[in-house]
């Protein structure tokens, strides 16, 4: 299957989706120098929740799909270097409403994990705005 979605989107920024099927996704983030908040190495979370909205963005795979809202919660700090995975899986979905729940892991630990409201619109959100 091929992403209908966020086709101009900074792969380097928020990963490389490696796989993609119906209602479901999984992108991986390799973090860098250009995602470090601090002297320590930590990478900002909002990397990894950028990664997390795009791997729900393709777990929906609509060219009209937007972000609605998000809850997460990071669990653990990322580091200059980790590989994140993210996985993506639509639960409920009502009309134009999906859900999309989102884990992310680095090293085999949970860093963040989100529950996505996503809605597919009938044009792209900035059709017909100045």
């Amino acid at each position: 299957m091929e992403a209908s979605t966020h086709l101009e989107l900074s792969r380097r920024l928020c990963g490389e989706p490696v796989e993609l099927d119906v209602g479901r996704s999984r992108v991986v983030l390799e973090t860098s120098d250009a995602m470090v908040a601090d002297s320590a190495g930590l990478v900002h979370g909002g990397f990894v929740f950028g990664a997390a909205d795009y791997a729900a963005m393709l777990a929906v795979n609509d060219p009209n799909v937007v972000l609605g809202s998000a809850g997460v919660k990071f669990l653990a700090p990322v580091r200059v270097g980790q590989v994140v995975e993210l996985e993506a899986r639509v639960g409920a979905v009502e009309g134009r409403r999906h859900e999309v729940a989102v884990e992310a892991t680095a090293d085999g630990v949970v860093v963040l994990r989100g529950e996505f409201t996503c809605f597919v619109l009938d044009r792209h959100v900035l059709v017909g705005r100045p």
